[in-house]
Formats: structure tokens, sequence, C-alpha cells
């Protein structure tokens, strides 16, 4: 039962995290990946607040496991991240670090407030 939760929140998550990102690049058509910044940010929102609450282990592994590990994305991150040093920008590069692990932590120990 715990692998068709997963599954079924990962299959709402991973689409969702693609048209937020594309929906985001495209209004800003920036070179700087905001798109998966948002969508990591807000996947570690929600986990933050699925972790924190008294959530049973069904809506932790649907919403938790499958839906926030499929909305977010390390490998996006680091591949976007790593073009960015290619094309010689740096400040872009480590500012991606940067704000993507501080806003990160800091909206997943937000979401573990809310919660609690």
């Amino acid at each position: 039962m715990t692998l068709l939760l997963v599954a079924v929140g990962a299959a709402v998550g991973a689409p969702l995290r693609y048209v937020v990102d594309r929906l985001v690049q495209a209004r800003l058509g920036s070179r700087f990946p905001w798109g998966t910044l948002l969508v990591n940010v807000a996947g570690s929102f929600v986990l933050g607040v699925v972790l924190g609450s008294t959530a049973g282990d069904g809506v932790r592994s649907l919403v938790g496991m499958g839906f926030s590990g499929a909305l977010t994305t390390y490998s996006t991150f680091s591949y976007e991240t790593l073009r960015l040093t290619e094309d010689g920008a740096w400040r872009r590069a480590a500012a991606n670090v940067c704000l993507s692990v501080g806003a990160g932590l800091a909206a997943a120990a937000l979401g573990w407030v809310v919660a609690a």
C-alpha cells in the first residue's frame, strides 16, 4: 500500500514540477533557474508541514515521499548549477546554491513550525 501511495503522490508532483518550472521560466525569461528554486522551496515547505504534523504514515507516504519527493529535484538543481558555471556565470551559480539550500531549509523549518 505504501508503494502505491508514493507512486500516486509522485504522479501528481512530477508533472506539477514540470509545469511550474516552465511557466516561471517563460514568464521571467531569466538565465537563473527560478522555476527549479521555486518548486524546491515549495516542496521543502510541504515536507516540513507533513513531517511536523501528526499525519499518519499514509499521508507521509503520499504527500511527503511521493508528492514532495517528485515535486522537488536535486538533479535538475545540480544540472542547472553546473550549466551556470560552464557558461561562466559563477555568481549566479553560487547564488543558486546559497538560495536553494538556505531557502529550502528555512521553508522546511517554517513548515514544521506551522504544523506544530
